[in-house]
């Protein structure tokens, strides 16, 4: 049995489903995380999750009980808002205490969990400095100390780190990823940036339009979008428009793009293949292409000419027009390549993945 599961979750706002029959599982100690453009409805979700907004159909189950009507104080989840929520007239430590003074702790208790709380996002010391004497990330850490002082069943973060500069945010979620592993948390986690989801996430749900697009580990949505949707949003992607020529229980299925005129080749399973004759989309990874002078003696080989070179650090952005079809590579050198040249690149079979 899921610790966490929603059943067919709806969330209407006047005539405006935000969210449209919605079902997933969180396990017990999962990081589990919603990922979606702004307005997809992973905040509203992740709101009914806590009780702070009431689904108009479905039901949401926890460790077995039906707590679609319960209200917030009665789950007992701790939840990390974007914009930290802390009381500017109290202290850290007041701050940090007031879940539990909520739940009438004794004060011997409520001393001792503040002290832990802190000293695990790394805040020893800080008891009696003002909040508005922070740091934005140090802001952010108080609020985490805060939901995990009450030693919640769940927790839950809607965007936190969104409002911090790059280093740090690449910085606390490091710690935040520790500090719930360390507790044995289960954690819902709310984003719309793909690498922050991927670097703290056991799984993820992709949502769109008030919908889940698809489910699963994030090197499984990466390498396997099941939609053009996904596809777009999970990064780069070369999205090739093509048209299946290949016969049904062909082996290997054989494709026509429909701009440049070239054939491809992508094994997959024939249940799986596009209807014959239909367009559908070729997805592949610019990391997945591969660059060379002389055409190999390999199939999806093709002449390209080299139309823009982009240098970004560690890596090199190639964009290549393939007689009418753009495509993109992602290299860790340009290998001698200049804009205009031409060469070949090759796209693996294995690394495309075929998309009705």
């Amino acid at each position: 049995m899921p610790f966490l599961s929603l059943e067919n979750i709806t969330k209407r706002y006047g005539a405006t489903k935000a969210v449209a029959d919605v079902s997933l599982s969180v396990e017990r100690g999962e990081f589990f995380g919603l990922l979606g453009p702004s307005g997809c409805g992973k905040t509203t979700t992740l709101r009914m999750i806590a009780g702070l907004e009431t689904p108009d159909d479905g039901k949401i189950a926890f460790d077995g009980r039906d707590i679609t009507n319960l209200s917030p104080e009665k789950r007992g989840f701790g939840m990390v808002f974007q914009n930290y929520a802390l009381f500017p007239h109290l202290n850290v430590f007041e701050n940090v205490a007031f879940g539990l003074r909520a739940r009438r702790r004794p004060k011997g208790e409520i001393a001792e969990r503040v002290k832990d709380a802190l000293s695990l996002v790394q805040l020893p010391g800080y008891e009696r400095r003002r909040v508005d004497e922070l740091s934005g990330g140090q802001q952010q850490r108080v609020a985490i100390a805060r939901a995990i002082a009450i030693e919640p069943q769940l927790l839950l973060f809607d965007e936190p780190l969104s409002n911090l500069d790059v280093a740090l945010r690449e910085e606390t979620r490091g710690e935040l990823r520790d500090v719930v592993n360390r507790l044995n948390l289960t954690a819902v986690y709310v984003t719309h940036d793909q690498e922050e989801a991927f670097a703290l996430c056991d799984r993820i749900s992709v949502m769109n339009s008030g919908r889940i697009l698809q489910t699963g580990a994030p090197r499984q949505l990466y390498e396997q979008p099941a939609s053009v949707a996904v596809a777009r949003f999970l990064g780069r992607n070369n999205l090739i428009e093509a048209m299946r020529v290949s016969k049904m229980h062909d082996a290997a299925g054989t494709f026509k793009t429909l701009r440049g005129g070239h054939t491809i080749v992508a094994p997959t399973d024939a249940g799986k293949l596009a209807p014959i004759n239909k367009p559908c989309t070729l997805a592949i990874r610019p990391e997945h292409l591969i660059l060379g002078r002389s055409e190999p003696a390999a199939e999806n080989a093709l002449a390209v000419i080299v139309r823009e070179i982009i240098f970004a650090g560690s890596t090199i952005t190639i964009k290549l027009d393939a007689n009418g079809l753009a495509l993109e590579a992602l290299a860790l050198q340009a290998n001698g390549l200049s804009i205009n040249d031409s060469c070949i690149v090759h796209l693996p079979p294995e690394r495309i993945t075929v998309l009705a």
